[in-house]
């Protein structure tokens, strides 16, 4: 049988699914993805074990198939071939054969049989919203994640269902980010799920415009947007309690441009330790004044005026740890709090009006 595809097509839905495929597995057949066709629809479908990508199309066939390949030189061949090129696709035992053109390709297949499925999920909590508001929401608060922490479970963001409310809260010990948006479902239980950082990574990619339906299981998540179907176990553990890290009321606050200190505590940083990253804030009535130096003794130093209230003081940071939520955060001024130069900084935006996706963020000091 013969399946005839449009190239842009099957680029969109191999590039949707690449992501979780590895090039090397402990399985072989884990390197490949699995295509799927039914009369004038196609599915691809990769998985790793803990994240499956299910992305639907449409192509040209009078029957059903099926195939695995392997999905980094399907991806390679396609994306190479000319726009608008037709393939066309004919399989005979263990080979599958390509054609677009004058040109031919034959790739090795193994047993459909071999590659793992995963199981549809039943009994699960159901929201909806906009991909756009999901995508601010991760992008708010994914770069706090752990990596590779021997505490498995701040490998991961915080989902936090609640009735009209989802919130997502990353954490690394150090530093902490906190973001919500308003949903629609008010009936729906309380339920805190954490999805696991390469997930959270290959959600960011597919998330673009259009709705988002968010499906909630015993042991995973199923994420369904536009013609992708997102499947990602979840990590098993308890989450900290993140409102009791959330300060409030602190006594001093710093309100300065977003991003003249972002400007200036890149500029300082270039002279800061490089292991250790770190500056100094000098918080005064008239500013703030920035400043780092490093094991060659050399110094950097930049003044902001700034409209700051209370006590002056200095406190040092990981520089790295006040640019991130500097650089997903739209406003054009921010609020520094601090409670005094051993307590932990909370940052967050002058809102203009009610925000789609409010985010607070929390850094701890260091030792400088």
């Amino acid at each position: 049988m013969t399946v005839e595809f449009s190239r842009e097509e099957l680029l969109k839905r191999l590039q949707a699914t690449i992501g979780v495929v590895e090039r090397r597995q402990t399985m072989p057949v884990l390197a490949n993805v699995l295509i799927e066709i039914e009369g004038d629809r196609f599915r691809i479908v990769g998985t790793d074990l803990e994240i499956e990508l299910v992305a639907e199309g449409s192509c040209q066939s009078d029957g059903a198939t099926s195939w695995t390949v392997s999905g980094r030189k399907l991806l390679d061949i396609v994306r190479s071939l000319p726009e608008q090129a037709r393939i066309q696709c004919t399989s005979l035992e263990d080979r599958l054969t390509l054609r677009a053109g004058r040109s031919r390709f034959s790739l090795a297949t193994l047993p459909v049989s071999d590659f793992p499925r995963t199981a549809t999920p039943e009994g699960s909590t159901r929201i909806s919203l906009q991909q756009e508001s999901l995508k601010l929401l991760l992008e708010r608060t994914q770069f706090s994640m752990a990596h590779q922490d021997v505490r498995y479970y701040l490998n991961g963001l915080l989902l936090d269902l609640q009735p009209g409310l989802l919130r997502a809260v990353g954490t690394d010990g150090h530093r902490l980010s906190m973001a919500e948006v308003k949903i629609e479902e008010t009936a729906i239980e309380a339920r805190q799920i954490i999805l696991p950082r390469k997930g959270i990574l290959e959600l960011q990619k597919l998330l673009d415009k259009g709705p988002v339906t968010i499906q909630v299981s015993m042991n995973q998540a199923t994420i369904l947007l536009d013609g992708v179907r997102f499947t990602s176990k979840l990590v098993d553990g308890r989450f900290p309690d993140y409102e009791k890290v959330m300060p409030n009321h602190l006594p001093r606050s710093l309100v300065v441009d977003r991003q003249a200190l972002r400007v200036g505590l890149s500029r300082a940083a270039i002279l800061s330790n490089e292991k250790f990253r770190g500056v100094r804030l000098g918080l005064e009535p008239r500013g703030v004044v920035i400043r780092a130096h490093n094991a060659e003794q050399e110094e950097a130093e930049e003044f902001l005026a700034a409209d700051y209230h209370g006590e002056a003081m200095e406190i040092g940071f990981n520089v790295a740890y006040l640019l991130e939520p500097l650089g997903v955060l739209p406003n054009e001024q921010v609020r520094l709090e601090f409670s005094d130069a051993n307590g932990s900084c909370l940052m967050t935006g002058v809102e203009e009006g009610q925000p789609v996706v409010p985010s607070r963020h929390v850094v701890m000091p260091m030792r400088l």
